[in-house]
C-alpha cells in the first residue's frame, strides 16, 4: 500500500504593490481598488506555505530533501519577491494585478517544475496573519 504524504515549507517575504488596471478609468480604479491604487503603492509582509505531495523514498526517508525544497523556494521565490515593488519589478506582474490571489498563482507556476520528486499539492499565501489564499493548481 503507498502513502502519500504532504510536506509544506514555510518562508516570509516582504513586498510592496499596488491595485490598477490600466483598461479602466482613474475615477473607476479609485472606485474599485480605494487606497490599495495609491500608484507609490503600500506593502505587506507576506507569509508563504509551501505543501508538496509525494512517497517517501525508501532510501532517504524524505518526501523531498528540505534543502533542495529551501534553495528551489530562495532561487524561485524569495530572491524575486523579497523586497520588490511586484508591479514594477516583477514579470508576473507587469500586465497582471498583484492580488494574493495572482501572487498564488505566479508562485505555483514558479515552482511546479522545478521539485524532482514530489508534486505541488498546495500554495498558500498570506496578505495578513487573518487574511490568505489557497492555490491547488488548475483543475
Amino acid at each position: 500500500m503507498k502513502n502519500t504524504v504532504y510536506l509544506t515549507r514555510k518562508a516570509e517575504f516582504s513586498a510592496s504593490h499596488y491595485y490598477h488596471n490600466p483598461a479602466l478609468s482613474p475615477e473607476e480604479n479609485r472606485r474599485l481598488f480605494g487606497k490599495c491604487n495609491n500608484l507609490n503603492g503600500h506593502g505587506h509582509n507576506y507569509t508563504l506555505e509551501v505543501t508538496v505531495a509525494g512517497e517517501i523514498d525508501p532510501t532517504t526517508g524524505f518526501v523531498l530533501d528540505l534543502k533542495k525544497l529551501k534553495e528551489v523556494l530562495n532561487r524561485e521565490v524569495l530572491e524575486v519577491f523579497d523586497h520588490r515593488h511586484l508591479n514594477k519589478e516583477v514579470p508576473e506582474f507587469a500586465n497582471q494585478i498583484p492580488t494574493t490571489e495572482n501572487i498564488a498563482i505566479a508562485i505555483w507556476r514558479r515552482l511546479e517544475t522545478k521539485l524532482n520528486g514530489a508534486k505541488m499539492y498546495r500554495v498558500r499565501v498570506y496578505e495578513t496573519p487573518d487574511l490568505f489564499v489557497d492555490f491547488y493548481g488548475e483543475p
